[in-house]
């Protein structure tokens, strides 16, 4: 979704990205390698994740807390990279988005599903939070009314991927069972309804099989963003190299350590800011 009206962005402000954690990294690297050109002021909630078994209220506090603090820092575009999030704050964060364009994960994924599916039938796998909230099929539904949604569950992938176990044959163990059921109902399309699971990629695909497309919400979201930045005119003019900007709410070092491996690059300092309500 995007929220288009009230104050209007400039072209050399940043891209606001947030997320739980680390997670929604991976949605900034996509959008660092579709938009080499832009800046990012990336968000990580870290004294608070996870946000995958928090209730709906909660989530929704949280994520205006993030917001108000981004467009302090006068970003042109808003990206809400927690599917989490996403799945039930992303009226919350567009009503106080002021006329900063606002996007997010599960619309961006839900989108290429539809899009992507040939046998109209697609699986989702994420947090509890996600997939308890319905908001993939909502979304996919919206796109394409005929496509059957299954959507499951998958806790155990996150703390595997932040223990760096990503090719590990524990987690492809983990990966046989959870997508065990893919075969049963002819799913030609699987998104990856969770920011840490990009970085699954290659044993998800080599577990799904070659006839099962995986839908990248990070990789979908920059592509968004590219398109409405075009759209309006707010593309980033500078000549200069854009400086990122990287704020948590607890653990900079290991947040540090975990987004260099996340991003494959050096990263600069890594700021703590307590939210106010």
């Amino acid at each position: 979704m995007a929220q288009t009206m009230g104050r209007q962005p400039v072209s050399n402000a940043p891209i606001g990205i947030f997320d739980s954690g680390v997670g929604g990294l991976t949605v900034a690297r996509a959008v660092m390698e579709r938009l080499p050109n832009e800046a990012i002021v990336y968000f990580g909630d870290t004294a608070r994740v996870p946000y995958g078994v928090k209730s709906a209220q909660t989530i929704r506090r949280y994520a205006a807390e993030i917001t108000r603090f981004l467009l302090q820092q006068e970003v042109k575009l808003l990206i809400i990279a927690c599917n989490s999030m996403a799945a039930v704050a992303a009226d919350t964060v567009a009503g106080l988005a002021a006329g900063v364009p606002v996007l997010d994960v599960i619309d961006a994924g839900a989108r290429a599903a539809a899009e992507m599916t040939r046998r109209r039938a697609v699986a989702v796998i994420g947090t509890m939070a996600t997939v308890d909230s319905g908001a993939y099929a909502r979304r996919i539904h919206a796109y394409a009314p005929d496509v059957r949604v299954h959507a499951w569950a998958c806790p155990l992938f996150v703390p595997l991927v932040e223990e760096g176990w990503v090719d590990h044959p524990v987690t492809e163990q983990v990966a046989r069972e959870y997508l065990a059921p893919l075969a049963s109902e002819s799913v030609d399309t699987l998104v990856l309804g969770c920011t840490h699971y990009p970085l699954l990629k290659p044993l998800l695909r080599r577990v799904a099989g070659p006839e099962v497309a995986l839908i990248d919400s990070a990789v979908a979201v920059a592509e968004a963003a590219a398109q409405v930045l075009a759209e309006q005119a707010l593309l980033r003019r500078e000549a200069a190299a854009p400086q990122h900007r990287f704020y948590v709410s607890d653990k900079p070092p290991r947040f540090h350590t975990l987004a260099e491996r996340f991003l494959a690059r050096s990263l600069p300092e890594v700021s703590r800011v307590v939210l106010e309500g």
